[in-house]
């Protein structure tokens, strides 16, 4: 390890810290005799703070990002200085270590980096979870997954719904230091606002009516691991302070606590909503802002990898008939021609639904492509393309638009028919009798 403080006794408390996990230590009090350590021998870490005598942390953090990008470098930073700390890790700083040092947080760091997977093994994806596709769009996110796995720092993940933000996030967590621990997903818009604190913090015994034991929170939960935080858009201002606290510091407080615990997560952060336009709004707090868009990861849409389509559908109907214990059936070419020439407004997770509905609903061993039921295309106006002169009647037209209406609301309800009714707004009788008028009973 190399350490960099100008600071003799920083520097004597860390090389004694990492001699007792039984680790070497080459110690350096400036920017100028840490490059010469650095062009003579081989480092696993680097851990440098921020002021220097002839520079700064920053610089050193480019220094190695150019001349030696196998060797990961954290970062120790001030309370007051944490512009500086999100700004080496934009530059390719690991991650960073708040001062005053606490030990637990700098020997978790280190285990982290001697943790990290080989560039080879960090390819492999675990079964089942991969990002298919050859299309550009596809690969320059598949390499940007590859990169910030093997950094601690906040990843801001951007994209539509059903684009694929938590598969995303799961391969992070699987080719990173962390992939051995727990990786927590929390739906922020899935929270009461009451219960926020404590189901991220977790809350002691007697904190408030019903707390009759400990419990921990979700941060506790992904303890040396990865908490990723759905659609964080959602979270309402005075959370929004609190998990800035959190995340700025590496502390939580239970509910009911008079003290803080350390913890060791990373934060990934996701939403389909555009986080700029509500910052400008006032919606979502510029400063957490900043530190969960430390680097962004940008998931295409469908229409972007539309080459992509053939593959994925093909992988997602192998893996659905497999769950259903159906022959797997065949996507005509017309069907193929019908998903290519479809918006996908709701992307991966529209193309699944569809082709989930489809092997439900067909009778025989193909899929064509009257048997996807596709949406009518929407036009830029918000309005169904006008009829063309003696292609269909209006009575034609409006069928085909309740028909796919009907489809989505038994797919919603998983075909539960009573749910399906009250979701459309129509009685259990209306929707039976316009199921089979519609031909949709078999």
């Amino acid at each position: 390890m190399l350490v960099v403080d100008d600071e003799d006794d920083i520097r004597e408390l860390l090389e004694m810290t990492l001699s007792r996990m039984g680790l070497d230590a080459d110690c350096a009090e400036n920017v100028t005799q840490a490059r010469r350590l650095l062009e003579e021998n081989a480092y696993q870490l680097c851990l440098t703070d921020m002021r220097l005598p002839d520079g700064d942390g920053l610089e050193l953090v480019r220094f190695i990002g150019e001349r030696f990008r196998d060797i990961p470098v954290a970062v120790i930073t001030a309370h007051g200085s944490m512009e500086n700390a999100v700004s080496a890790l934009k530059a390719g700083a690991f991650d960073y270590v708040p001062k005053p040092v606490s030990l637990e947080q700098l020997r978790a760091l280190v285990k982290s980096v001697l943790n990290l997977p080989s560039k080879d093994s960090a390819r492999g994806e675990p079964a089942g979870r991969a990002l298919l596709g050859e299309s550009q769009a596809i690969r320059q996110a598949r390499d940007m997954i590859e990169k910030v796995a093997r950094s601690q720092a906040p990843v801001y993940i951007s994209g539509e719904s059903g684009s694929g933000k938590e598969l995303a996030a799961r391969l992070i967590h699987d080719q990173g230091a962390r992939r051995g621990q727990s990786f927590i997903a929390v739906n922020c818009g899935a929270i009461p606002e009451n219960l926020m604190e404590s189901e991220f913090f977790g809350y002691k015994k007697g904190a408030f009516t019903g707390a009759d034991a400990d419990r921990d929170g979700f941060f506790q939960a992904a303890q040396g691991g990865t908490l990723f935080l759905d659609e964080v858009a959602d979270l309402p201002l005075p959370m929004q302070v609190k998990l800035l606290r959190a995340i700025q510091e590496k502390r939580v407080r239970k509910v009911g606590a008079s003290s803080e615990d350390p913890v060791d997560v990373r934060i990934i952060s996701a939403t389909h909503q555009n986080l700029k336009e509500l910052v400008a709004a006032g919606r979502f707090r510029q400063d957490l802002f900043y530190r969960l868009d430390v680097i962004e990861l940008k998931m295409p849409s469908l229409r972007e990898c539309r080459e992509d389509i053939p593959v994925l559908a093909e992988s997602i109907l192998t893996r659905l008939a497999q769950e259903s214990g159906m022959p797997r059936p065949r996507l005509a070419p017309g069907a193929l021609k019908a998903l290519g020439d479809y918006p996908f407004p709701g992307n991966v997770r529209e193309l699944e639904n569809i082709l989930e509905r489809a092997l439900a609903l067909i009778g025989g061993s193909d899929i064509g492509a009257g048997d996807l039921h596709l949406a009518p295309s929407i036009g830029p106006d918000g309005m169904m393309p006008a009829l063309s002169g003696g292609e269909a009647s209006l009575q034609d037209h409006l069928d085909r638009v309740e028909k796919q209406a009907i489809l989505e609301a038994l797919q919603k309800t998983r075909f539960n028919r009573t749910a399906a009714a009250r979701l459309l707004g129509v009685t259990f009788r209306s929707l039976r009798y316009r199921m089979e008028r519609l031909g949709l009973n078999d």
